[in-house]
């Protein structure tokens, strides 16, 4: 009984597994220095400074990291949210860029979304 007890008191304790941020939507709009503004509208279920979504990146094609956007804070009563990159410089000659989203508690998502660019 005492076994099966602290069992049960092990498992939930245990951190389910958590959910990955998700990128329900993304705009690239050019500016006119040939900078690029990227917005993201990004859903995950913060829970607090322990986890919440932490930022994401835009990739190249070839992976190339081309910016960086970190989020400082949980958004909990905030969800789905948006935020925007400005001065993103683009190579020439691509037609979409990948956006990957991170949380403080799992690290970098395994998913990329693809952004098609309209030149």
């Amino acid at each position: 009984m005492t076994r099966t007890f602290a069992t049960l008191v092990l498992l939930s304790a245990t951190p389910a597994a958590a959910t990955p941020p998700e990128v329900l939507a993304a705009t690239a709009v050019p500016g006119p220095d040939g900078q690029w503004t990227i917005s993201v509208t990004l859903s995950h279920p913060d829970t607090g400074w322990d986890h919440f979504a932490s930022g994401w990146e835009v990739l190249a094609p070839d992976g190339t990291r081309l910016g960086y956007l970190e989020l400082s804070h949980p958004h909990v009563d905030e969800q789905p949210f948006t935020r925007s990159l400005a001065g993103v410089a683009l190579p020439a000659g691509i037609d979409h860029v990948l956006i990957r989203p991170r949380c403080t508690f799992d690290g970098w998502t395994a998913a990329r979304s693809r952004l098609d660019l309209r030149r």
